[in-house]
């Protein structure tokens, strides 16, 4: 078993050690991407792409934040992600907020066992890749009917009773 030495250990001493090697291990991408684009914006070619380099920065900033936060859910895309972030400069507020929900998430899932449902979940990828494809989609599937079912129901809760409008007497 790859995590032998998590035996034993209480949940928040593993979910905080986790949580602080990520936090660090993104911080330190998205700083690398501020190096890498600060030389884009000095070289001769990001002075050339200039006004399409500053409106990609734009739309990242502005709609980049979900998908850093995201990112953390994913297996292999988080590191070019908050490079991304980093490179395309934005904004460290913004930056911060997403990371850090993205971390605790992330936390949450390998400190909870979610990595072993990944690694299972390979395993049959491995044995029988249309099983697993069928699986995914199938669980992506129940899923989206659960929120769509959810959001339904609440909108029905909250939609206002149809009132007749009073009659008012005329005077």
């Amino acid at each position: 078993m790859p995590y032998e030495f998590l035996e034993g250990r209480p949940f928040w001493i593993v979910y905080l050690a986790l949580l602080g090697i990520v936090f660090c291990r993104a911080q330190a991408t998205y700083w690398i991407g501020r190096g890498i684009g600060a030389g884009l914006h000095r070289s001769g070619w990001g002075r050339r792409i200039g006004p399409r380099l500053d409106r990609a920065e734009k739309l990242i900033d502005r709609f980049g934040p979900p998908a850093v936060t995201l990112s953390f859910l994913t297996v292999g895309i988080q590191t070019a992600v908050n490079l991304a972030a980093g490179a395309m400069r934005m904004r460290f507020p913004r930056y911060l907020v997403a990371m850090f929900v993205g971390c605790l998430a992330w936390a949450a899932v390998y400190s909870l066992g979610g990595l072993a449902v990944i690694a299972v979940w390979w395993e049959l990828f491995l044995h029988s890749p249309l099983l697993a494809v069928t699986a995914a989609v199938v669980a992506a599937a129940l899923i989206g009917a659960g929120v769509w079912w959810r959001r339904r129901t609440r909108s029905r809760d909250e939609a206002p009773a149809a009132r007749p409008d009073p009659v008012e007497p005329v005077p």
